[in-house]
């Protein structure tokens, strides 16, 4: 499974079952924060017998703040993912939002509404390419993009990354595990040499400690690249373009077969596990 920002929801299932085997779901969430990711990767990985993981990381991973914001405005169900579920989460379940989707599922078994997502989670959330405006592109890249720069620090804190740790101990030794820093364009990357960067990297180094320790592949694409610095192939400062995400499977499949930096420039390969000879 996959699980992330709306800057993995773009990775096809279809296709990462060809790159690496298996049958792949796409569990990424719009704006969900690492706490939230870690709840729906933790109810997976305790109700299934994981062949392989994904876990796309973006800059929340790496903030200070990650535990006191563990929610987001969008509804993200906490009661749910409680154990044992409570008789009481029947009421959670009787709002706008879920009469809604009710309606909306009744319609699709009637044949009168066409399904919104795959079974296997994928949607192409994006515009049609075919609808693709540079301009408008570059206008979202440039006056839309996040902040990335943070004040200074020589020891950042990054409360999130213990649990991206205790994750990954719950992977089954024998699994694919693959952590990946998404390309997001440059212009929502921290500028080199600022506190931001300095920060960043700290993160980093811990994310492939982290990797390192548990036998997964890190692959970083947040990075400046031929990609990265291309305003055409994005739709705003985080969202990349459809052919894009098929060059980030071919990648991950790359990285994990030469365990070496991309010769492009496009990924940079921080922890790999190790091979033993015979």
């Amino acid at each position: 499974a996959v699980f992330g920002t709306s800057t993995a929801r773009l990775l096809d299932p279809h296709a990462l079952d060809r790159a690496f085997g298996g049958h792949f779901a796409n569990l990424a969430m719009n704006a969900a924060t690492p706490w939230e990711q870690t709840q729906l990767a933790r109810l997976f990985l305790a109700r299934t017998d994981a062949k392989a993981v994904l876990f796309g990381l973006d800059a929340p991973w790496c903030e200070a703040d990650a535990d006191a914001r563990r929610l987001t405005f969008r509804a993200f169900p906490p009661w749910l993912y409680r154990e044992p579920l409570a008789w009481t989460a029947l009421f959670h379940q009787w709002n706008q939002q879920s009469v809604e989707i009710a309606g909306r599922a009744l319609m699709h078994r009637l044949g009168r509404m066409p399904a919104r997502i795959r079974g296997d989670g994928y949607e192409v959330f994006t515009p049609p390419e075919s609808q693709y405006d540079a301009a408008r592109a570059a206008a979202h890249i440039h006056g839309d993009a996040p902040a990335a720069d943070a004040a200074p620090g020589a020891d950042p804190a990054t409360p999130a990354l213990p649990w991206l740790d205790a994750l990954l101990g719950l992977v089954p030794a024998d699994a694919l595990k693959l952590v990946a820093f998404m390309p997001v364009n440059v212009a929502a990357q921290p500028r080199p040499g600022s506190a931001g960067a300095a920060r960043e990297a700290v993160c980093k180094a811990r994310v492939a400690e982290i990797a390192r320790r548990h036998g997964a592949t890190l692959v970083d694409f947040r990075i400046p690249s031929s990609v990265t610095r291309d305003d055409t192939q994005y739709w705003d400062a985080l969202h990349y373009r459809l052919p894009v995400a098929g060059r980030i499977v071919d990648a991950l499949r790359r990285a994990v077969d030469a365990k070496a930096d991309d010769p492009d420039g496009f990924y940079r390969v921080l922890a790999a596990p190790r091979t033993t000879g015979p």
